[in-house]
């Protein structure tokens, strides 16, 4: 029999009821599946037991929220996109803050003050563990130091050379040629003086590192104690800019712990920015012949094309303008 038309209304209202409870069930039994994958995880791992609480709290909280006014798909979708979340930075650590360095504008050329300070801290602060493999002496003339400082600077370190006429290896100073000896006779020494770490090369470090050179300067600056329930293994420091929040480097930058040749005051953010600009010259010498090279370019081919419309129009402007007449008569 066909029903009053109040009678199809309730009966369609009882079903949707009938369906949200269905669906705000499942739901329930979701989480309290995740709760109890989750228990045993937490007892294998005691550290972990008040960040993974914590977490589970906020995240049921946000949940509960999104579930008063979304019902449980939204609740469900709240859950699993915290959980990305804070999976994601504990695996890739902070993203870094973007900096406006001088040198990113299309025109902009590096501060070379910044790079030779950057040079400074380098040579004592980071080259007892990193090597800089891939720049000469000679990469630093005409751009960081004169050519005579930088001999001057090669001559005082000693390279292993031959074999000489007897066919032994010696020992000669450096020269212009020479590339920046290595801290470390071969990577298990590094490893075994770093606690089983190894430092990495930092010709190419800003290259390497997603967000490079704003990696760097964060990751120097981002050394602090660890929040409440995160403990770090001995030897290891807290810095949660660094994958896994765990880095073997210890803070190594301080106020005042390098005297700058020109006089700027060397404070821990500005040894960071300038040694960050170092490296980033390091991974990029060419930086700055290349833009300078795409300004002549740019020039030459804007020169090329106002004389290139020039002629068309001096070319074609007696043939647009010359008139044809029709004697229709003869």
């Amino acid at each position: 029999r066909a029903l009053r038309p109040g009678a199809a209304v309730a009966s369609c209202a009882h079903r949707s009821m009938m369906r949200s409870a269905a669906t705000l069930r499942s739901a329930a039994t979701l989480l309290r599946s995740a709760a109890a994958l989750a228990r045993p995880a937490a007892e294998a791992a005691p550290t972990a037991v008040q960040a993974a609480a914590l977490a589970r709290e906020s995240t049921l909280a946000a949940s509960s929220k999104v579930a008063a006014t979304l019902g449980a798909a939204g609740a469900a979708l709240a859950i699993s996109s915290g959980a990305v979340a804070l999976a994601d930075e504990a695996e890739h650590g902070l993203p870094s803050p973007p900096y406006a360095w001088p040198h990113n504008g299309l025109f902009s050329s590096y501060d070379h003050a910044s790079i030779r300070r950057g040079h400074q801290v380098y040579q004592q602060v980071c080259a007892a563990c990193h090597s800089l493999q891939g720049i000469a002496y000679r990469n630093l003339v005409g751009e960081v130091f004169t050519e005579e400082e930088a001999k001057l600077m090669a001559e005082q370190v000693e390279v292993t050379d031959g074999p000489n006429d007897e066919g032994e290896m010696f020992e000669r100073p450096g020269k212009l040629s020479d590339y920046y000896p290595s801290p470390y006779a071969n990577e298990q020494g590094a490893r075994y003086a770093n606690g089983g770490a190894y430092p990495p090369d930092l010709s190419l470090i800003t290259k390497a590192r997603h967000n490079g050179q704003n990696y760097v300067f964060a990751l120097l600056l981002g050394y602090r104690d660890p929040p409440a329930g995160v403990s770090v293994r001995e030897g290891l420091h807290y810095n949660p800019y660094f994958p896994g929040g765990a880095i073997a480097m210890p803070k190594m930058l301080a106020d005042g712990g390098v005297e700058y040749e020109d006089g700027t005051p060397a404070t821990e953010a500005q040894m960071a920015k300038d040694v960050t600009t170092f490296l980033a010259w390091a991974a990029e010498p060419e930086h700055d012949a290349r833009k300078l090279g795409g300004a002549k370019w740019i020039f030459g081919l804007g020169i090329a094309l106002v004389t290139a419309v020039y002629y068309k129009r001096w070319k074609w402007s007696s043939i647009k303008s010359r008139k044809l007449v029709v004697d229709v008569v003869n």
